[in-house]
């Protein structure tokens, strides 16, 4: 099994910027697809973007895309999410899961408690 700990979130002002990290606890880190998932109040959990196993294929959001870089470090056991251009609707909070490459809540087993990302106008 994988366990998921995210950080990075807090405050930032509309163009900013923040970085979020996932580190990942487990011997199997590797064979996992990673993904970010987020979720506002009242809304359901969104996809975010994704990374293969090997970090060589990723996949974004339309809303996020050209803003937003995933990345993963399979030696550290980390998933990052690198969030530029922030908008205040990108308040939310956000999540990091592993599981199967895809783009929906279904393809991914492990889950982190999530960190909130809080943009202001």
């Amino acid at each position: 099994q994988v366990q998921l700990v995210e950080s990075g979130g807090g405050l930032a002002q509309a163009g900013g910027s923040l970085r979020l990290s996932c580190a990942a606890s487990g011997r199997s880190f590797n064979i996992y697809a990673m993904g970010w998932f987020r979720q506002a109040p009242g809304k359901e959990r969104e996809f975010v973007a994704a990374i293969n196993s090997d970090g060589r294929g990723t996949t974004y959001a339309a809303s996020v895309k050209g803003r937003f870089t995933i990345s993963r470090d399979n030696a550290k056991n980390t998933v990052d999410l690198q969030m530029n251009s922030l908008k205040p609707e990108d308040t939310a909070v956000y999540y990091c899961a592993a599981g199967n490459w895809g783009r929906t809540t279904s393809s991914y087993a492990y889950w982190g408690q999530g960190t909130q990302v809080t943009v202001s106008s």
